[in-house]
């Protein structure tokens, strides 16, 4: 029973907010704080499946300015999770296959973020370059899935290049977001589904202009590292 009304709120709630969404994107098609506004409001849904959300953001993380924050990916729920802590000026990446989703598909495109094709490198390629412009033009940060799709598993996936390449190229710092484990442990007909975290750690600044194979390698093993012993040390804080 509780599970039915889950769905059928979250159904109700969520078209209520694309038609509206819809409208606020329209009157506000230059605005480069839609994304942090419809996903403040679709974090709201975390109240209806009982998630009780802890939010860690550094000093040092705010008011930041352009940079690329990049965070694990395990599930569904990260939508109405993580969209709690974007912050200002900021777009995130997804796969191409999300503007197929009814309503939420087009919403997602019209408030300014970006969609990518994983599969095909050259036009993947090309999609990172246009980021990096606009990055460069309209001081903006972007938000990345450096595991390029949901982790089924409790272990940390092997991160893609692209947010790196980002980075590098427009010398700005990344932001490592660690959420904690929440594969199989939030149940849609579970009535409290306890607490998770997310915290922000601090901005990795990398000083240079230049793209080079050797330090995107090592920049990204070092962000893995610290993620997952991150996400290691949360999940054991919530269990």
């Amino acid at each position: 029973m509780l599970a039915i009304f889950r769905i059928i709120v979250t159904i109700v709630f969520s078209l209520i907010i694309c038609v509206i969404g819809f409208l606020y994107c329209l009157f506000n098609i230059k605005n480069l704080d839609n994304v942090r506004v419809i996903g403040r409001i679709f974090g709201k849904l975390s109240y209806i499946f009982g998630i009780r959300i802890i939010t860690r953001i550094p000093r040092s993380c705010k008011n930041l300015g352009p940079c690329v924050y990049i965070s694990n990916h395990q599930n569904n729920y990260d939508m109405i999770i993580l969209s709690n802590v974007i912050q200002n000026r900021t777009i995130t990446v997804g796969k191409k296959s999300l503007l197929f989703i009814p309503f939420f598909g087009l919403l997602y495109w019209m408030s300014g973020n970006v969609l990518i094709e994983r599969k095909n490198k050259i036009r993947s390629y090309r999609t990172i370059l246009k980021i990096v412009k606009k990055i460069k033009r309209k001081k903006i940060s972007v938000w990345i899935f450096p595991e390029g799709t949901r982790n089924k598993d409790e272990k940390l996936l092997e991160f893609k290049n692209g947010a790196f390449i980002i980075a590098m190229l427009c010398n700005i710092p990344i932001v490592p977001i660690c959420l904690s484990e929440t594969n199989n442990k939030i149940k849609i007909n579970k009535f409290n589904n306890g607490k998770v975290i997310i915290e922000m750690l601090d901005p990795i600044y990398l000083n240079s202009r230049k793209f080079n194979k050797k330090k995107l390698q090592l920049l990204k093993i070092h962000c893995y590292k610290l993620m997952k012993s991150k996400i290691e040390e949360l999940s054991r804080e919530t269990k």
